[in-house]
């Protein structure tokens, strides 16, 4: 017996599911020929043993029957599956918005709108044009953040089609169920039908050219957090928490929301709401209320920044109420905090976006004093 007469044996036959022969599929990965013995060695990427029975019968058949029919005859069969991609969760782009930032947090009542509010407030003023999709919706409280709770989303035709006109206030877009119930009225939706009110907020809105635009998520994870990450390609999340040790257990579950291999979208950052108090008769005293640097360490345990932390300022909550966001307030320690936070949210988007094409990537060209940051394609 020759090995070339084994080789020519072996190109008559196939795999179970594959169209070459095994020779020209590479399946045959050495053949070696000792007198009347036979070695094969061939790798198949069926698992099932049925595939793997039937390739080794028709090994043994073919050499007997086309070489030699007292061949001493060793299959050395060997299974390599291919990788499976696993389905991921990833929404469609919308035409005109180039970055959207998700922001969350693993509780209630850590300031995540606030949050979402004057990050919105802080990248207007650095040039960026900015919308703001309020999916609370079991507690929308945007447009009170904005001054703009008893205004309505008018109808404007565009390419033949009836959209919503986001609503707008200090030069930010604005979409929240919030303008669609009334005051008192409580939301009382399933999932399904939430989700549905969300994707015509999505796409049946006229958002038209936006740097980014912010998501402002229901605190915990569940229907409307998958609805909106099956809707929007979202470019990267930020999560809110506060330091105390169940926030942060939340924040937690929240970060690894976002990090499932079937979600897979980028964390920017942690940011530390409520860090600290300092009156005003004692700027250089800092009382930690909720505990001391307790996101600090979250970010480092879970190899994410920090983005910033806030401290706690009534100036905050007044300007809330009054919907009018602190971080116009300029020159303030806390209009100072929200400016370092969307610095550092933008740095850390720019890090995300480097391996994207560059019609994907926001190029920033200057950042300090919040002079205008242009936003490229190319």
């Amino acid at each position: 017996m020759k090995k070339d007469e084994i080789i020519s044996a072996l190109k008559t036959i196939s795999v179970p599911g594959e169209g070459q022969n095994m020779v020209e599929s590479g399946a045959v990965t050495n053949v070696q020929v000792f007198g009347d013995e036979v070695e094969v060695d061939i790798t198949i990427n069926n698992p099932s043993l049925q595939a793997k029975k039937k390739t080794e019968v028709s090994i043994l058949q073919t050499i007997h029957e086309k070489v030699y029919e007292k061949a001493k005859i060793k299959v050395n069969l060997k299974v390599v599956a291919p990788e499976q991609e696993k389905p991921q969760i990833k929404g469609k782009p919308i035409a005109g918005i180039k970055n959207i930032i998700a922001v969350a947090s693993g509780k209630g009542g850590v300031g995540k709108s606030t949050i979402t509010a004057n990050l919105a407030v802080s990248l207007s003023q650095m040039g960026f044009e900015v919308g703001i999709l309020d999916a609370d919706i079991y507690g929308p409280s945007i447009p009170i953040m904005f001054d703009v709770e008893n205004e309505k989303p008018l109808a404007v035709n565009v390419d033949g089609k009836s959209k919503m006109k986001p609503v707008s206030n200090y030069g930010l877009k604005i979409l929240s169920i919030g303008f669609f119930t009334k005051p008192d009225q409580a939301v009382i939706w399933r999932g399904p039908m939430a989700s549905k009110a969300l994707n015509q907020m999505i796409f049946d809105a006229h958002w038209g050219e936006l740097d980014f635009l912010l998501v402002d998520l229901p605190p915990g994870t569940g229907d409307i957090h998958l609805s909106i990450l099956q809707s929007l390609p979202i470019t990267g999340a930020v999560v809110v928490s506060t330091p105390q040790t169940i926030a942060l257990a939340d924040a937690r579950k929240g970060i690894a929301m976002f990090q499932q291999e079937s979600i897979d979208v980028p964390v920017l950052g942690v940011v530390e709401n409520m860090a600290y108090f300092t009156p005003e008769e004692l700027p250089d005293n800092k009382y930690y209320i909720f505990g001391k640097d307790g996101a600090k360490n979250l970010a480092e345990d879970m190899d994410i920044e920090l983005l910033g932390q806030v401290p706690i300022v009534q100036s905050v909550r007044e300007a809330g109420d009054i919907g009018r966001p602190a971080a116009f307030q300029s020159d303030t320690l806390i209009a100072k905090s929200f400016k370092t936070l969307t610095q550092n949210t933008v740095t850390q988007l720019v890090k995300r976006n480097e391996d994207l094409p560059p019609t994907e990537a926001v190029k920033i060209t200057t950042m300090a004093g919040c002079a205008p940051v242009q936003s490229n394609k190319s």
